[in-house]
């Protein structure tokens, strides 16, 4: 089967699946084996210390991988300052960058002059409008499955894929709810020329900051385990179900402040449950696709598998 959309041309990759930006753990192991398996793998920026970090990061994948890959960069409304990260990211001539969370106009207008591909991720049709008015060469498309920050409007990937697709020019990659080769299918049948994972590169091999009991969670736990947070802030996101985040829901009951909540959202919250593997002291993000993951293969295997289920299910349409 012919893999070539308008996402692999533009990303220059064989195959158009794109690894998530994954906080505190998508960093040189998970993105040069996802792009040596032939899709787009990516650092994460904001979760590294400083600058200089980051760019120790890039050459590590540079020395694993001679293949595209990205740097995603979240920008949410508390996030770090991160023009000092992304001017690394241009003096390292990166070949694609990705953003998530907040405006993206500032980001663009730092990257003006330069080669390289942008991505942004939204999760509406006006966002997504907005991201081809600014210049993004695609956008990734996230439906209310998905793990991590989602929009506000609870849409299904179902239904806002295909509103997307009738909205903008550019590539839609879709996102959310996505796992196999019938997820990629089901993105191609909506209109997408490729598909987004997050959670489902979590539980392999190469992502090496997750902790076992992590994994393990998302191979045990099914769709109904996960709990949107962080509705009270206006920046709902998708997490595993414990006994940290019904306390975070409890709290939000309330209508407290952000500070109210900054304790149990903060990043240190996060990484007592994904490096630590206390499942109950500490949050993890995760999807709805979590119901779908049933073992830990290797990046390589994953993507082959995925691969191998589309061309079947292509087959069968014949």
């Amino acid at each position: 089967m012919n893999w070539e959309t308008r996402v692999t041309e533009i990303l220059n990759i064989q195959y158009p699946i794109v690894q998530g930006g994954l906080a505190h753990l998508a960093y040189s192991e998970l993105a040069a084996a996802v792009s040596n398996a032939g899709g787009l793998g990516q650092i994460t920026a904001m979760s590294l210390p400083s600058p200089n970090d980051l760019r120790e990061e890039i050459h590590k994948v540079k020395s694993m991988t001679s293949r595209p890959f990205g740097v995603n960069f979240a920008i949410g409304q508390h996030g770090r300052p991160y023009s000092k990260f992304l001017q690394v990211a241009i003096d390292e001539n990166v070949p694609v960058v990705s953003v998530t969370g907040g405006n993206p106009s500032p980001f663009f207008e730092q990257l003006q002059g330069t080669n390289i591909r942008r991505l942004v991720l939204v999760a509406s049709r006006r966002q997504a409008q907005k991201a081809e008015e600014l210049g993004a060469d695609a956008v990734m498309v996230v439906g209310q499955e998905g793990g991590g920050h989602l929009g506000r409007d609870d849409v299904s990937t179902m239904v806002l894929i295909p509103q997307v697709v009738d909205s903008v020019s550019i590539p839609v990659i879709a996102s959310g709810g996505i796992g196999d080769g019938r997820g990629l299918m089901a993105a191609f049948s909506l209109g997408a020329e490729g598909i987004e994972m997050g959670t489902r590169f979590i539980a392999t091999k190469e992502c090496v900051h997750a902790h076992e009991n992590y994994k393990n969670a998302l191979i045990s736990g099914d769709e109904t385990d996960t709990v949107v947070i962080k509705r009270s802030l206006g920046a709902p996101a998708r997490a595993i179900r414990n006994r940290w985040t019904e306390k975070i829901l409890e709290i939000e009951s309330s209508g407290p402040t952000y500070d109210d909540l900054k304790e149990y959202i903060s990043g240190q919250a996060n990484k007592k449950f994904i490096y630590e593997g206390n499942l109950n002291d500490g949050f993890a993000w995760a999807g709805q696709v979590m119901g779908l993951i049933n073992d830990i293969p290797s990046v390589e295997e994953l993507i082959e598998r995925i691969i191998k289920e589309a061309e079947e299910i292509r087959n069968k349409w014949k």
